[in-house]
């Protein structure tokens, strides 16, 4: 009786195998073909994260002039750092985390204030926000270029919602830009938890809570999926589409799991849908819940009391002032 050798499998979860054939320059597009580089080559540590090809890339128009403008941006808000601490760069590495570009004070409004008191901040952030919406542009026009369905873009709108919620929409209904985020690292976390507490605790606020669900429940899906597509890697699990239509392969393999563990599963096709709804609410359902707040709701722990949502804790200490009976913002 013969006995055939195992073959040796390869299951490490950090490691990969790296299969690298000739450059492929990709599809063709056309006139448009003139924006794309020619130069390319091919790395071994990004092979070990994703496809060990470096290019060729694709500016175009938009790209170009997203990158400019992301540049003086963030020439604007590194400067201003930089003068904070007297233009010591010492000083401005060993700080840089706890500095900022502020938004100008309450005392503006919606005005153009001078240029040390918040004019620089409004400057870098009209540039930014070219820059981010160029980007999107770009990103929208190249999938439509490669006949793709824009699914991407979409995506990236969702969180560039957020962004121009925290500082833009949500500052112009409040009628002072002194509302809007810090540039910086911890400053803009800082604002966060003034904001929670200015607020009456944005825990009570149902459309944070519907953003956090979302936010867990994208990585969850992501988490899962990720983790089958890996266990059946060796069925050759990558080739998604041919693979929902034949027998014994990964797909099946996936979909038996599921259904043997708990009793359903989500097709190949399905569950990105699942996981891209739930990816792009969080900041959706996040943007409504942060533009309500301020404009519709002072305080949003009172409106949780009168709606049986958060219980009424007693006065303990009635000579000292409740943070959380304060209302909201400059107006």
């Amino acid at each position: 009786m013969l006995l055939r050798a195992r073959r040796p499998e390869y299951l490490n979860l950090f490691t990969r195998v790296q299969v690298r054939g000739p450059a492929y320059e990709g599809v063709f597009i056309g006139a448009d073909a003139a924006f794309r580089g020619r130069r390319h080559g091919f790395s071994y540590l990004l092979g070990k994260i994703g496809d060990a090809q470096v290019g060729p890339i694709y500016l175009g128009y938009l790209g170009v002039l997203s990158i400019v403008c992301g540049f003086v941006a963030f020439e604007i808000i590194g400067l201003n750092m930089l003068a904070s601490v007297d233009w010591n760069f010492i000083e401005f590495i060993r700080r840089l985390p706890w500095l900022a570009l502020e938004p100008p004070s309450p005392a503006y409004g919606l005005r153009f204030p001078p240029m040390r008191e918040g004019g620089w901040w409004l400057v870098a952030g009209f540039f930014l926000t070219a820059s981010i919406l160029l980007w999107w542009a770009r990103i929208y026009r190249r999938a439509r270029q490669l006949g793709m369905g824009t699914h991407v873009a979409w995506g990236f709108a969702a969180a560039i919602w957020l962004y121009l919620v925290l500082g833009f929409i949500r500052p112009l209904m409040m009628g002072s830009w002194s509302e809007a985020v810090p540039f910086g690292i911890f400053p803009h976390l800082d604002w966060t938890a003034a904001f929670s507490i200015r607020y009456g605790n944005l825990f009570y606020n149902p459309f944070h809570a519907l953003s956090i669900v979302f936010l867990y429940g994208s990585t969850l899906l992501f988490a899962m999926h990720g983790a089958t597509i890996l266990a059946v890697s060796r069925f050759g699990s990558e080739r998604e589409v041919e693979q929902t239509i034949d027998r014994g392969t990964a797909a099946e393999r996936a979909g038996i799991f599921w259904r043997w563990t708990m009793g359903f599963c989500a097709t190949f096709e399905s569950l990105h849908r699942w996981a891209w709804w739930f990816a792009a609410l969080t900041p959706i359902t996040g943007g409504i819940g942060i533009l309500l707040t301020g404009t519709v709701v002072d305080n949003w722990y009172l409106w949780a009391v009168e709606r049986g949502y958060a219980p009424d804790y007693p006065q303990v200490f009635p000579n000292v002032t409740d943070p959380s009976l304060a209302t909201g913002g400059v107006r």
